[in-house]
């Protein structure tokens, strides 16, 4: 009986601790309060920087960057005015950086807090295709995808200990989680996500491009530019993220809606 009091108390915990999201729909595990992640996120972010030293301002793709940045933040914040979820974004702080690196990288932890590697951009190679991929990279951040992982992750490795009392008690352990649910310092890790977030990002990112101005229909000679320098891959079914013919013919089929948001 105590056995099975335990079970179902856990269950509970575990089915309140499910929170819907506001755009996707999609329920999802969360154990860990946004206010908390963002506050985890602003301390690691300037620790990245410290240790990453970031292009200085008047660096061309930074200028680039923080170009796009400020219209895809544009966008999002539209998209959700539209919708009365304004307050989904509250605590945003947005900030956009580019650091020197050979890794193919991009992300965006909560908060809006936004890294781009330079080894992106010779596949991005336009202004558009980098805004796909800061589009797609934001919606990530939006939709609490990198949240839910680590939710997930400290469920299995914590117990599911708050994460005030995990930072106390294992800090090294917590970060680690951390960076692994925003794919921050792992190559290519901004494929690391599972293939229903990829999905979302994929679809919402194309928006909020197409918001800001971008031609969403460059996403698909970018996503084959990547599948040319992804080498090995596993099949889709052993794989956390979709195949990238999935994946193209994924955007392909989603771009009608994508265009009804681009104003040439």
């Amino acid at each position: 009986m105590k056995k099975f009091f335990i079970l179902t108390s856990s269950s509970l915990l575990l089915f309140l601790a499910c929170q819907k999201n506001a755009i996707t729909g999609r329920r999802s595990l969360n154990l860990v309060p946004e206010s908390e992640m963002m506050s985890l996120s602003f301390s690691e972010y300037d620790k990245f920087l410290l240790e990453n030293k970031p292009l200085p301002d008047n660096n061309k793709d930074v200028i680039m960057v923080r170009n796009i940045g400020m219209k895809i933040k544009g966008a999002v914040e539209k998209y959700y005015s539209e919708r009365g979820l304004s307050s989904e974004l509250n605590g945003f702080q947005w900030t956009f950086n580019v650091v020197q690196s050979n890794e193919v990288n991009a992300w965006c932890m909560p908060g809006g807090k936004v890294v781009v590697y330079t080894g992106i951009l010779p596949i991005t190679k336009d202004e558009a295709s980098l805004a796909i991929v800061m589009g797609h990279e934001i919606a990530h951040a939006v939709a609490r995808h990198g949240s839910e992982r680590m939710s997930n992750a400290m469920l299995v490795q914590t117990g599911g200990m708050a994460l005030g009392v995990a930072l106390q008690t294992k800090p090294q352990l917590t970060q680690q989680l951390f960076m692994q649910s925003f794919g921050i310092g792992s190559q290519l890790g901004m494929l690391k996500f599972s293939r229903n977030h990829e999905t979302e990002a994929d679809k919402m990112g194309l928006v909020f491009a197409a918001m800001g101005g971008y031609n969403p229909e460059v996403a698909v000679g970018f996503w084959e530019r990547m599948a040319s320098v992804g080498g090995a891959t596993p099949p889709e079914i052993l794989s956390t993220h979709p195949s990238d013919a999935t994946r193209i013919a994924n955007l392909k089929a989603f771009m009608p809606e994508a265009l009804k948001y681009y104003k040439k």
